[in-house]
């Protein structure tokens, strides 16, 4: 019996340990209206392989009456029904515009929550200014990887 606290605490962290590993590998997301597109005619990125990576098309400044409108792509998502990646614009130093140039889902059900629950996220994001947002409850997944995509384009535009 002397054994078992160390046999607990051995369990213990690597418990810790695993669930560590987990989150760092596993990538637990809002349309304009019209901007979702099936899964079947998703644009394709040009170099995509790797969650992370960002998809075909950087951040751009484009002149405008106001001043300079950024627009930035966030780096390509994996979640676990599929993939998405989220462009950002952003002008007078406010978020103008969210889309997602690219989606694809695993499953028909997973492409149809993902068009009812993106317009949710979108309107979050444009009213809180920033991608700390609440998740969609029954499309926590989805709701984590958008708003990882739009703090990765947020990131990339230098957004506060």
């Amino acid at each position: 019996m002397k054994r078992a606290p160390w046999l607990v605490a051995a369990g213990t962290v690597a418990g810790f340990l695993g669930v560590l590993g987990l989150h760092k590998t596993a990538a637990p997301a809002a349309l304009a209206s019209g901007g979702i597109q099936p899964a079947s005619q998703s644009s394709q990125p040009e170099h995509v392989s790797r969650r992370g990576q960002t998809p075909a098309g950087g951040t751009q400044a484009t002149p405008s009456a106001a001043g300079a409108t950024v627009t930035s792509v966030g780096a390509l998502e994996r979640y676990g029904y599929g993939e998405l990646a989220a462009r950002v614009s952003i002008g007078g130093g406010r978020i103008t515009a969210i889309t997602v140039p690219v989606l694809r889902t695993a499953e028909q059900y997973s492409q149809q929550l993902a068009a009812q629950v993106l317009p949710t996220l979108r309107s979050e994001v444009l009213a809180a200014q920033s991608a700390r947002i609440n998740a969609v409850s029954g499309a926590t997944y989805t709701s984590q990887a958008y708003a990882l995509s739009v703090q990765a384009a947020l990131d990339k535009a230098h957004f506060r």
